[in-house]
């Protein structure tokens, strides 16, 4: 899945993040353009998860 079809998608992989890790706020998943790193790093920080898990799991969402 590339950048486009997870911004389009990102209300509903949102979702699916919070029901998969409750301790993920709004905030945390707040996306912003150009701010794809930062995201990937405050999911990183709450979940314990690299990078790379990160994007397997939100492509596979």
């Amino acid at each position: 899945m590339n950048e486009l079809q997870i911004k389009g998608r990102w209300n509903e992989i949102k979702g699916n993040l919070k029901q998969k890790y409750g301790n993920l706020t709004d905030d945390d998943l707040t996306f912003a353009e150009g701010k794809e790193d930062e995201l990937l790093g405050r999911l990183q920080q709450k979940t314990g998860k690299t990078k790379e898990q990160l994007i397997d799991e939100i492509n596979k969402l």
